[in-house]
């Protein structure tokens, strides 16, 4: 089965082959069968892994399976289920149904489920009765009797750290233990703080499973190509420096940019400099922001103000006194440390190193700097 069928052609898409080959050359190495990468939100990791990774994996002979533990996260299993069915030919889907105990015949008889047989196994792991433990162990089962070999990307990866995903976690890791051979695993994830304990705290289920590094970024090359392909269509040309421009002032966010050259085109006229506005105010004016600023107590607030304009230095006396004064109220080293330790739990603000902590989404944290900016 083919991967991705749904994705629509993009020209916009900036192809990164050597990366996808560099991941798949380690695996093929047989050094190891799993890597977990981190980035912020926004940053092209989920475009790459659809559009480059899994379909270099396919032309060398891997069965691929996608799936976003972001949309499932409050039952992931399933998703995993119907994500590694996907994989599988019809004959293979057909035979995770029989077991499951959902003939073939009713399936095709029916109408109502979009996909054929995917679909119906989709629902069918959907229904509140459905165990997906069994149905996990079946389709495994399954991809055991096929020649190739499969790469797994599990994105938006940390859910599996939920206290609620554990037992599901520890099934997960057991299954393809014994399979390091034939599964290979990408875990795909937005919190490097979660990530990092998902693979370096002992208690949990995938302690040491996978080594952890920091995806690669878009740089001044997709900017070039974007400039050079918005240029081909538009009538009031940008210079390479101004596309730079534009990227450094949107944070080096593709997906910003990429909205930048979206207003840019529909607005020529008015220059880069008023798209650059818009775009801005676009991107870091979300009406969600306000939702999570005000669900804060008031020492996050504070301090998760204080790290967006870079004052780090939150535990010493001279932050103390600050953090103090912002409160109005006396605070201790203990307010700092469990306004972080909330922060952290809600993937708000990951932690460098000791004392050094940044805001994953540089989004959230520039409306941050614009509401908590002093008045002049």
């Amino acid at each position: 089965m083919k991967l991705d069928e749904t994705l629509q052609p993009d020209p916009w898409h900036f192809v990164r082959p050597e990366l996808a080959d560099a991941y798949l050359d380690a695996f093929d190495l047989k050094l190891s069968s799993a890597r977990g990468l981190f980035a912020r939100r926004r940053m092209g990791k989920t475009e790459f892994l659809r559009r480059d990774l899994l379909p270099a994996a396919q032309e060398r002979g891997y069965l691929a399976a996608y799936t976003n533990f972001w949309d499932s996260r409050s039952s992931p299993a399933p998703s995993l289920v119907s994500a590694l069915a996907d994989a599988l030919e019809p004959h293979g889907l057909r035979a995770v149904l029989a077991k499951l105990g959902n003939p073939v015949r009713k399936i095709k008889a029916s109408a109502k489920i979009p996909g054929g047989v995917e679909g119906a196994l989709e629902a069918e792991l959907s229904a509140p009765e459905a165990n997906s433990g069994v149905a996990l162990r079946e389709v495994l089962r399954q991809l055991d009797r096929q020649k190739k070999p499969l790469l797994l990307v599990i994105d938006e990866a940390q859910v599996l750290a939920r206290a609620e995903h554990t037992e599901f976690a520890h099934a997960l890791r057991a299954a393809l233990d014994i399979r390091k051979d034939r599964i290979k695993v990408i875990f795909a994830g937005s919190s490097e703080t979660t990530l990092r304990e998902m693979f370096a705290r002992a208690s949990e289920p995938f302690y040491n499973w996978a080594a952890l590094e920091p995806f690669p970024l878009l740089g001044d090359e997709f900017v070039a190509f974007t400039i050079r392909l918005m240029n081909r269509m538009a009538r009031r040309r940008l210079t390479l420096e101004q596309g730079k421009y534009v990227f450094e002032e949107l944070h080096r966010t593709p997906e910003f940019f990429k909205r930048f050259i979206e207003r840019y085109m529909l607005y020529q006229l008015d220059g880069h400099e008023a798209a650059l506005a818009h775009t801005k105010a676009s991107v870091f004016s979300d009406e969600n922001f306000l939702k999570q600023w005000t669900a804060m107590k008031a020492a996050d607030q504070i301090v998760i103000g204080l790290l967006a304009r870079g004052e780090t230095d939150i535990h010493s006396a001279a932050g103390l006194k600050r953090l103090t004064q912002l409160l109005g109220k006396i605070a201790t080293k203990n307010t700092s440390a469990q306004a972080l330790r909330r922060l952290q739990a809600h993937n708000v603000v990951t932690r460098l190193a000791i004392g050094d902590y940044r805001i994953e989404d540089e989004a959230f944290a520039e409306w941050i700097r614009r509401r908590t900016a002093p008045a002049r």
